[in-house]
């Protein structure tokens, strides 16, 4: 069942992933649908077991019920619909990423997510700037980003070998004054 709550929006609430939720993130690398748009490699579960506990912060974005409380609620008071994860936060530009599940997509949960996301790195770290990237051919995730203020930086040219083809990846970042502000 997913973990304690860390953030709460207007309707998706950002909750901590333990090891019951691995299945859930799993998914991730197991659907094309997900996997291409990210770039991940597919992973055993024994794979992700070994990233609880690593030295990102990783989320499950949940649909809580009314019932669900602040701790870990049960299996029925929460939907889970996705991930989001920020690496290197102990460096100078941590870098985010998430995902949807493809049943809500186009419904603004990403959006509400991604927000609850930068607010917490900017409250937790002393960072200047967060990171994000996204690849050339997913205008949703590109338009989400920009939609909260992110600016392309860069393009990592052929980056990714995606359907038979080297795929560029675009590059983001979003300055802590330009959130705040």
């Amino acid at each position: 069942m997913p973990g304690a709550r860390v953030s709460r929006g207007e309707r998706v609430t950002l909750r901590t992933v333990e090891q019951e939720d691995l299945s859930f993130v799993q998914r991730a690398g197991a659907n094309p649908e997900i996997r291409y748009p990210l770039g991940n490699p597919v992973m055993s579960r024994d794979d992700y077991q070994g990233l609880v506990g690593d030295d990102a912060d990783r989320f499950l974005i949940c649909l809580d019920g009314e019932d669900a409380g602040p701790g870990s609620p049960g299996e029925d008071g929460v939907r889970r619909i996705g991930a989001a994860a920020v690496e290197d936060t102990d460096w100078k530009r941590p870098e985010l990423g998430y995902w949807l599940v493809p049943e809500v997509h186009g419904q603004g949960y990403g959006t509400e997510a991604v927000s609850l996301v930068v607010d917490y790195v900017f409250r937790s770290y002393d960072a200047p700037a967060i990171g994000a990237a996204a690849y050339e051919f997913n205008e949703a995730s590109r338009g989400l980003l920009a939609s909260l203020g992110f600016s392309e930086e860069g393009r990592r040219q052929r980056y990714m070998f995606v359907d038979g083809e080297h795929r560029d990846m675009v590059l983001y970042g979003l300055l802590r004054e330009d959130w705040q502000g």
